[in-house]
């Protein structure tokens, strides 16, 4: 093996569904720090947000599609969505207050965005409710004669 070419290793899904769940858990805190002020915000006196504004949409999505990218279960549609929501934070938000996410303190929307398009295409790896729906469309395949190929059989 090259350090130049893919990895046959069966750990590379498996560390995209741990980075996933990992990823997930970590944006729904986001969402609950909006919306039930836990953990704590470090600007004080900003949460809770109202449930129906902008913030309020934006903690429902977070935990919502927080749960779903930690389940892997509908990962591309809501990596997308998620994708949008952060970019939305970002530049509404970080940007207009300094041009560098280092000094405007948008670097976790930036990533995240980045993240969750890289999730968008990638899907959601093997540990996931994704891949266990995939796998049991799979097994409704039978053989459709003696040459060993198969077919689908609609259920």
């Amino acid at each position: 093996m090259s350090i130049y070419e893919a990895s046959p290793s069966p750990w590379t899904g498996r560390m995209l569904s741990i980075m996933r769940i990992v990823i997930g858990l970590m944006f729904i805190t986001f969402g609950t720090m909006k919306l039930f002020a836990y953990p704590p915000s470090p600007v004080p006196g900003v949460v809770p947000v109202p449930l129906v504004s902008q913030a309020g949409i934006g903690g429902i999505l977070e935990i919502v599609g927080g749960i779903l990218i930690a389940l892997g279960l509908f990962t591309r549609p809501t990596a997308f969505i998620l994708a949008g929501e952060m970019a939305v934070a970002y530049f509404q938000f970080h940007q207009p207050t300094a041009l560098f996410p280092v000094t405007n303190g948008g670097i976790p929307a930036v990533l995240y965005c980045f993240i969750f398009l890289y999730l968008m295409f990638a899907g959601a790896g093997p540990w996931s409710l994704d891949a266990a729906i995939a796998r049991s469309r799979h097994q409704e395949t039978v053989p459709a004669d003696g040459v060993g190929r198969r077919v689908a059989v609609e259920v």
